[in-house]
C-alpha cells in the first residue's frame, strides 16, 4: 500500500490508486474471482471524524422485549415437529425460555440492566449420534423465538491469527442474519456443530490450531466480549467502512457485545460413552464387554456424562465451564423413523411430494411403504438422514420417467420400495396397473384429507376464530383440499385465509359506502370466492371487481327505494350475480 510514514497526514492516495491496490490485494487472495468496482470511494484520513462516530445501531428492536414464552409452551410446540428426544426438548426449552425471560426482565425500566457479577450464561452442549435432530431442534427454536440464528462447523474455524475462519466471524454472520440490526443480533443464537472434532489429543504437544486453539478462541465470545464488525483482515469490510464515511461523513463504529448471545454446541462424541463407562466402573471383563453393545446402551451411559468425562475426552476445563447445560439425544429406532415419516410436520415426505408436484404429479404413501422405508433407513445407521437416502433411491426411477407420461398420481406401495424398477415397468406397461394406482391413490388421498382436517382444527382453529373466520364444514374441506393440492402448511395458509376474508369484508364495506346501503357477504358466499383457483389476493380481487360491476347499479337503485335495507349476499350471489340482482329487484320493486 502507499507509504505515508514520511509525513503523517500527508497526501492521501488517489481514488484510482486505492482501488488499484485493493484490486491487486483481492486478486492475490482470491485468485481474481473478486473485482473492485468504482463507487466514488474517497480515502479517509486516520483519526479524522473522531468527533462524529456512527455507532450503527439497528432500528428493528428486539423480540426479547415482548418475550413471554413458557417452557411447557415451547415443549408442546416442539412436540409437533420432533419425534422423541423428550429429555433434550425439556432441557432446551427450559433453559432457553429462562435465558430470554431473564433478558426481558433486565430490559424493563424498573430493573437493573446489568446482570449480576459472576452469573454464568446457559450455553448448551448437545450430545447425540448423527441424524437424530440436533440442528433441526435449534433451528425450530430460533424460528419460534424470532431471533437471528447462525450455524457454523467447528472444524472450519481456527484460532485468531492463523489461516482459517475466525470464530468471531460467527458473530458477524449473526449481524448479517439480523439485517444489520446490532441490538437484535445481540440476542441471537450461535450454533456450532461437530464441536467434538476440536477436542485436543492427549498425545499432542505444542500449538494445536484446529483443536484446543479453537477452544481458546471461543472462550471470550461464549462469555462476554465485544466483536468489531470492521476487521483489518477483511478488505470488504474496509471498503464498506470507506463507503459509509463517504456517504455520511462519520466514522462507523459497529460493535456487538456477546454477553446475551446464546451459544449452543453439538457433536456425536464417538468414544465418550467408553469414558463414562470407565468412570462408572461398569466395564465388563474380557470379550463379553463388546457383546450386545448397541447405540441404545451408549445413550444410557451418555445420559450420565459429567464435566470430567468431557475434559478427559480432550476439552479445556475453561471451555467446558462455559457450557453448563448438557442435553443428550437418543438414537432413533425403526418406530421413531416411521413416526418421522408419518409426522404431518415432517419434511422428508413433504419434500418428495414437492419434487413430484413440480411435474404436476401427486404422491401418496401406504403405511406399509413407509414402514419398509423406515426399516431400510435404520439399517444405514445415519438417523433421519437415512430416510432421505432411501426415499430418493426408491423414487428416483419414477421421478425420471413419469414426467414424460400422462400419469398424474402415484401411490407408493411396499412392493415399489422393495423393487422400484420392476414396479415402474409394470405401471408403464399395463393399463390395469395404472387403474389400480389411481384407485389406491384416491383412497389414500381421502384418508389424508380427513387427517388434514383434524390437524387444521387442532393447529389453527382457535387462531382463525380470533379473526372471526369460522371453520365451517365447507370451509374446512376447502382449506384441507388446498393444503393437499399444494402441499402447503396449514399455519402459513391460515394467515393467507385471514387476509383474503378480510379483503372480502372490506369490499362489502366499500360497496356499502358507495351505494348507500348495508351490504355483507355470508360465509357461504365468502367460501365460493375462496374456492376460485388459484387461491390468492389477485384471484379474489378479480372476482370482487367483477361483482362490483354486476352489483353496483342495482344496489344503488335499491338504496334509493329502501335506504334502510340490509343485503346479505348468499352463495348464489357469487355463482350468478346478475340473477341475484334481478331477484333483489323482483322482491323489492314488484310490491
Amino acid at each position: 500500500m502507499t507509504d505515508m510514514s514520511e509525513k503523517p497526514g500527508g497526501n492521501l492516495p488517489k481514488k484510482e490508486d486505492l482501488e488499484k491496490e485493493l484490486a491487486e490485494y483481492l486478486s492475490r487472495k482470491y485468485g481474481g474471482q473478486v473485482k473492485v468496482i468504482s463507487t466514488g470511494i474517497q480515502a479517509v484520513p486516520a483519526g479524522e471524524g473522531e468527533a462524529e462516530v456512527d455507532e450503527g445501531t439497528g432500528e428493528r428492536g428486539s423480540p426479547v422485549r415482548e418475550f413471554d414464552l413458557r417452557p411447557e409452551e415451547l415443549i408442546r410446540w416442539l412436540d409437533e415437529f420432533v419425534v422423541r428426544q423428550e429429555t433434550a426438548k425439556r432441557v432446551l426449552a427450559t433453559k432457553i425460555c429462562t435465558h430470554f425471560n431473564r433478558l426481558r426482565r433486565q430490559l424493563e425500566d424498573d430493573l437493573p440492566r446489568e446482570p449480576a457479577v459472576g452469573r454464568v450464561k446457559s450455553n448448551v452442549l448437545l450430545i447425540g449420534p448423527t441424524g437424530v435432530g440436533k440442528t433441526y431442534l435449534i433451528k425450530l427454536i430460533a424460528r419460534r423465538l424470532g431471533v437471528p440464528f447462525v450455524k457454523g462447523d467447528a472444524t472450519k474455524f481456527s484460532e485468531t491469527g492463523y489461516v482459517g475462519g475466525d470464530v468471531e466471524d460467527l458473530v458477524r454472520d449473526l449481524v448479517r442474519e439480523a439485517d444489520g440490526d446490532l441490538e437484535l443480533a445481540q440476542y441471537g443464537i450461535v450454533y456450532i456443530d461437530e464441536v467434538d472434532k476440536i477436542a485436543g489429543s492427549p498425545h499432542r504437544y505444542g500449538a494445536d490450531v484446529s483443536r484446543t486453539g479453537v477452544q481458546r478462541a471461543l472462550l471470550k465470545p461464549m462469555e462476554e466480549t465485544e466483536v468489531e464488525m470492521k476487521v483489518a483482515h477483511d478488505p470488504i469490510s474496509q471498503i464498506e467502512a470507506i463507503e459509509h464515511y463517504r456517504r455520511t461523513g462519520k466514522r462507523e463504529r459497529r460493535v456487538v457485545n456477546t454477553k446475551n448471545i446464546l451459544f449452543i454446541m453439538s457433536g456425536a462424541f464417538d468414544g465418550l460413552a467408553e469414558i463414562v463407562e470407565k468412570r462408572l466402573g461398569s466395564r465388563s471383563i474380557g470379550f463379553d464387554r463388546d457383546v450386545g453393545r448397541t447405540g441404545k446402551a451408549d445413550a444410557v451411559l451418555l445420559h450420565q456424562v459429567k464435566a470430567e468425562d468431557l475434559i478427559e475426552y480432550g476439552f479445556e476445563t475453561e471451555f467446558i465451564g462455559r457450557l453448563p447445560v448438557i442435553a443428550v439425544l437418543d438414537p432413533l429406532s425403526v418406530e421413531d423413523l416411521l413416526a418421522i415419516l408419518q409426522n404431518a410436520n415432517g419434511s422428508v415426505v413433504a419434500a418428495k411430494k414437492e419434487d413430484f408436484l413440480a411435474y404436476e404429479i401427486r404422491l401418496a404413501f401406504t403405511d406399509e411403504a413407509l414402514r419398509r422405508i423406515a426399516e431400510l433407513a435404520f439399517q444405514e445407521q445415519t438417523g433421519a438422514r437415512g430416510l432421505v437416502s432411501v426415499v430418493e433411491r426408491v423414487l428416483l426411477p419414477f421421478e425420471t420417467r413419469l414426467p414424460s407420461t400422462d400419469i398424474e398420481v402415484l401411490a407408493v406401495t411396499r412392493q415399489m420400495v422393495d423393487d422400484p424398477e420392476e414396479s415402474l415397468a409394470r405401471l408403464l406397461a399395463s393399463d390395469a396397473a395404472r387403474a389400480r394406482n389411481r384407485e389406491l391413490y384416491a383412497q389414500l388421498a381421502e384418508a389424508e384429507r380427513k387427517r388434514l382436517e383434524k390437524r387444521i382444527v387442532r393447529q389453527v382453529g382457535q387462531y382463525l376464530e380470533e379473526f372471526d373466520v369460522l371453520l365451517t364444514p365447507e370451509r374446512l374441506a376447502l382449506f384441507a383440499g388446498y393444503c393437499q393440492e399444494t402441499n402447503a402448511d396449514p399455519e402459513d395458509l391460515a394467515d393467507i385465509l385471514v387476509d383474503l376474508v378480510d379483503e372480502i369484508r372490506r369490499f362489502g364495506e366499500r360497496l356499502s359506502a358507495s351505494c348507500g346501503i348495508s351490504v355483507t357477504f355470508s360465509d357461504e358466499a365468502i367460501d365460493r370466492i375462496l374456492a376460485r383457483r388459484p387461491l390468492g389476493v389477485a384471484t379474489v380481487k378479480k372476482v370482487l371487481a367483477s361483482l362490483k360491476r354486476d352489483y353496483e347499479y342495482g344496489l344503488c337503485l335499491l338504496a334509493q327505494r329502501r335506504p334502510d335495507s340490509h343485503v346479505v349476499v348468499p352463495a348464489t350471489g357469487i355463482d350468478d350475480p346478475k340473477g341475484f340482482v334481478e331477484e333483489l329487484f323482483r322482491r323489492n320493486f314488484d310490491d
